[in-house]
């Protein structure tokens, strides 16, 4: 291959990856050769020690999720490791630095590429495995819950999934920026490690009706804002836990992509419905967010108080397992693949 200036002649032509041929169940997850792809203009090679596993990469692993344009069909949307070669226009300062960063995909592999904006340092103390468990919850979390939500310090709200990535990481920035959070959860252990890892108040949703509960909480009020990953007959159930002029963000679908809503009440009590997906934005959004996060969450992270949960590590060879281990709902944290180093 034609090797940019920047990457070193020794680098191989060829690395292991999991790259499914056709969609299925975990057994498609099998380590396959692939050529080490090449950065391009504003781009970085990254030789990939960590990547997080993430559930749209359970969805693309069963075909219903397809990569967007562009996007390598290498499942992983995030990654830490050390900058093996730069593109064109790219600090030559960077090589050799460790980074994690968010992809588009390609994360399941030796070697990934990513735009150098969508790239954080890792700092001292931060294991690479850590790091890699942070691009896709913080940058989903801080987009949706502080931006489109515009929560800020005294508000409370509520995030489903509590013990997720997601909902681990919300929990995690809402304590650092004097939020209080409520979060559901499926189990009583569930519940005991939200409320450890720092979450105001947890409901198992098995056993408890949440939105009675949050009435309760609030003394009736309601929250500011609802991050809903679930969907479906959730929505108006949410809506009913919202104070006035509440924010309800939807990121995913899990339990339908579609609800039937109260509009009255909607004008009546003047509530937002919003959502976003992170994966199809273009590069130059992904590295305003990159920008802001790095000026107002990263410090937080260099200095070791926001940290993600952690669940387990599985080596790159099996990651079958840890698909079949998200799957199964039992993890509390993330869940990453060791590549290296």
């Amino acid at each position: 291959m034609n090797l940019p200036e920047t990457m070193p002649e020794t680098m191989p032509g060829t690395m292991i990856a999991i790259d499914p041929e056709t969609p299925g169940g975990p057994e498609v997850l099998v380590p396959v050769e692939r050529p080490v792809p090449q950065p391009g203009d504003g781009e970085l090679l990254i030789r990939v020690a960590a990547a997080g596993v993430n559930r749209p990469d359970l969805l693309q692993r069963a075909g219903n999720y397809p990569p967007p344009p562009g996007a390598p069909s290498i499942p992983g949307l995030e990654v830490a490791g050390t900058v093996a070669a730069l593109g064109e226009g790219v600090d030559p300062a960077l090589l050799g630095t460790p980074v994690c960063a968010l992809l588009g995909g390609g994360g399941y592999a030796e070697y990934a590429v990513a735009p150098a904006g969508q790239c954080l340092p890792v700092p001292d103390g931060l294991a690479m495995a850590e790091a890699a468990a942070l691009p896709e919850t913080l940058f989903t979390v801080w987009t949706n819950l502080f931006e489109r939500a515009y929560v800020q310090a005294g508000d409370t709200v509520l995030v489903h999934g509590g013990t997720s990535g997601i909902g681990t990481m919300a929990i995690g920035l809402c304590r650092l920026f004097d939020v209080d959070v409520i979060v559901t959860a499926g189990s009583a252990d569930k519940v005991a490690a939200a409320l450890a890892h720092g979450a105001t108040h947890a409901i198992d949703y098995k056993s408890e009706d949440f939105v009675e509960r949050v009435q309760a909480i609030t003394g009736g009020a309601g929250v500011a804002a609802v991050l809903d990953m679930v969907g479906g007959d959730y929505v108006p159930r949410n809506l009913k836990c919202l104070a006035e002029d509440g924010r309800h963000v939807s990121i995913a679908v899990q339990r339908g992509a579609e609800a039937t809503i109260p509009i009255w009440q909607v004008m009546r009590r003047r509530l937002t419905l919003t959502g976003s997906t992170l994966r199809p934005r273009d590069a130059r959004f992904k590295t305003l967010v990159a920008e802001e996060i790095g000026r107002l969450v990263w410090p937080f992270v260099a200095e070791g108080t926001l940290r993600p949960l952690m669940d387990r590590s599985f080596p790159l060879a099996e990651a079958a397992e840890a698909h079949r281990r998200m799957e199964a709902g039992d993890h509390i944290g993330k869940i990453v693949l060791t590549v290296g180093e």
